[in-house]
């Protein structure tokens, strides 16, 4: 497909702020090598009011992937690559520096599509992974998982939080006067909390985690991100016993999961967490590079929950459309496709609440 298929900025996007509606963002991890590529994509399907994210791209190899990316800005922290997977490390080695160097390419990247649109999307949304997902993927010297060591926990979770602002301060001089948006992945968090992680030897499992613990690393992080700047921070999770009230609780402004597994427990405390004014990111939209899900089918996944739990119609305003996991393993023509059913998804939610 063409660049110019998918030029920003044509989509009409108007000077007012629109009525509050059903909106649609992916979740960041995006096919292909090419940066340029991606952010012409991702910005020009998902136009205003959708919400275009910054594309993590880990077909590029070592540093572009989740874990990479986000330990490229860790304070006072340096990561490199073993066989085992990252390691801390004394120093900076070629891999972190790899990843730092993935990370400004994109961000250059961003501002030259962000400055030519006629009229650039009034938010972005950046990932990140989280503190607990963050000491389960690093290894410390020994090989075992930072997750092992009380004190490597609490030095990572503070490395992370001294590190955000820095991450902030560069994608708000990229697309200047944007709103930020911060979608914290936590994808082994169940794992983690249940302690079922295994040790190096892959004999025994770490311990479980306190939810105490978990809370207050989370709370770190996102008292940092709002303090540089961030809108909104949204906790992306797993559905299989998302841990919903504990990441409210730790000061989340909203919850990402996947629609496919959740109990009615789980949607009771969402449908709670809704009337309290946080988000909800629904992952609508399976994507696993075979047939797309029809329109009418992900809509009713959502909506048919929604009004068994006597949800008013209107509040469906708190929720994003997002697909059921990342993109990367698709071609882009396909993640491409993902993009437009979500946002006709969108448009389908919203119709239902226009009666």
């Amino acid at each position: 497909m063409s660049r110019e298929q998918h030029q920003p900025g044509r989509r009409p996007q108007p000077d007012v702020a629109a009525p509050q509606e059903v909106t649609a963002t992916g979740l960041g991890p995006w096919p292909g090598d090419d940066p340029l590529e991606a952010a012409w994509i991702i910005r020009g399907e998902l136009g205003s009011p959708h919400l275009p994210f910054l594309a993590e791209l880990p077909d590029r190899g070592v540093g572009s992937d989740a874990l990479g990316r986000t330990a490229s800005f860790l304070e006072d922290l340096a990561v490199d690559v073993q066989p085992h997977g990252w390691r801390i490390v004394d120093r900076p080695g070629k891999d972190m520096r790899r990843a730092a160097s993935a990370l400004s390419t994109d961000l250059n990247v961003l501002a030259d599509v962000a400055g030519a649109e006629d009229v650039s999307a009034r938010e972005l949304k950046i990932q990140l992974v989280g503190p607990l997902t963050l000491a389960a993927g690093l290894h410390l010297h020994n090989g075992e998982r930072a997750l092992l060591d009380h004190g490597a926990r609490r030095d990572l979770a503070a490395s992370l939080a001294a590190g955000v602002g820095g991450y902030l301060r560069r994608v708000a001089a990229a697309v200047p006067g944007t709103r930020l948006v911060v979608q914290m992945d936590e994808p082994a968090i169940t794992a983690v909390l249940a302690g079922t992680i295994p040790t190096a030897s892959g004999y025994r499992t770490l311990r479980a985690i306190a939810a105490s613990e978990a809370r207050e690393a989370w709370r770190l992080v996102l008292d940092a991100l709002r303090a540089a700047g961030a809108a909104d921070v949204v906790v992306s999770v797993p559905d299989i016993e998302a841990p919903i009230e504990l990441a409210l609780s730790a000061g989340a402004d909203g919850i990402a999961l996947p629609l496919k597994a959740l109990t009615n427990k789980q949607w009771e405390q969402l449908a709670g967490a809704v009337e309290a004014g946080k988000h909800f990111w629904a992952g609508a939209v399976e994507a696993s590079g075979g047939t797309l899900p029809r329109v009418a089918d992900c809509v009713e996944s959502l909506w048919r929950p929604w009004r068994q739990l006597g949800l008013p119609a209107q509040q469906l305003s708190a929720v994003r459309v997002t697909p059921s996991a990342g993109l990367a393993g698709l071609t882009p023509a396909q993640a491409t496709a993902v993009l437009g059913r979500l946002t006709q998804v969108a448009d389908g939610l919203n119709q239902r609440v226009l009666g």
